[in-house]
């Protein structure tokens, strides 16, 4: 089984999964995506479909023709797109609070958004690249993310190309068997992501963990564990 965690994680947090699913005699190959845990960063910002792609090369390079997966919310997304674009590797999957589906932005957000976008091509249409560049510093500051502020310039750009891509479309085309994990009080991935993957991945199942977050296979590892196994040994 290859394992892939969310963003600003590691493998480690993979290990409290991985340990039940061992002892059901799962071999887990947990991994730590470019720019996260021990492996270094990308050399430009990825997609991602770069993701995906780095995950293909890891099966690959270990002669593993197809694998079952797991991931947790950006893991989710490169699942999606495994699932999807390379279902002859996947044999099944489940995703825990994958990220993927792209809220509509509120209005105010949108027109802040689009001043911001303007002033921007304006200084830099006439040539005044340090302003533009305070400007931008200033804009993430007031409205950018922890993740975004946290973030190297190339881990930074990574995640803006890999927030901004929908994968409702590709979640259509998936062509595995899929189970959704979810916890009900998930404030990053909400509860209707989860929905909405659902109905739009043709077999896929969501199951909901009552009190759980974001975090809702580690919120319930063991239980997780069984629901995956259930449905992996499904011939």
């Amino acid at each position: 089984m290859l394992m892939a965690h969310g963003w600003g994680a590691s493998l480690d947090l993979l290990e409290p999964l991985a340990l039940p699913l061992s002892r059901l005699g799962y071999q887990c190959r947990m991994i730590d995506l470019p720019g996260f845990g021990e492996s270094d960063e990308p050399p430009r910002p990825f997609s991602i479909f770069d993701f995906a792609d780095f995950c293909i090369a890891y099966l690959d390079q270990r002669g593993l023709d197809a694998v079952n997966f797991f991931g947790h919310s950006l893991g989710g997304r490169i699942g999606l797109i495994l699932a999807s674009d390379y279902s002859d590797r996947i044999q099944k999957m489940a995703l825990s609070n994958s990220a993927g589906v792209k809220p509509e932005a509120p209005l105010h957000s949108r027109m802040r958004l689009g001043v911001y976008k303007s002033v921007r091509r304006s200084l830099e249409g006439l040539g005044a690249e340090s302003a533009a560049n305070r400007w931008r510093a200033a804009y993430n500051r007031r409205f950018g993310s922890v993740d975004l502020l946290n973030a190297s310039p190339v881990m930074r750009g990574t995640l803006i190309k890999v927030v901004n891509q929908d994968l409702l479309e590709q979640a259509r085309r998936v062509s595995v068997a899929t189970i959704l994990i979810w916890g009900d009080e998930d404030a990053e991935t909400p509860l209707w992501m989860g929905q909405a993957l659902e109905a739009a991945i043709p077999d896929a199942a969501l199951i909901v963990h009552q009190g759980a977050g974001h975090y809702a296979y580690l919120d319930y590892p063991q239980k997780t564990a069984k629901i995956i196994d259930a449905l992996y040994r499904v011939s």
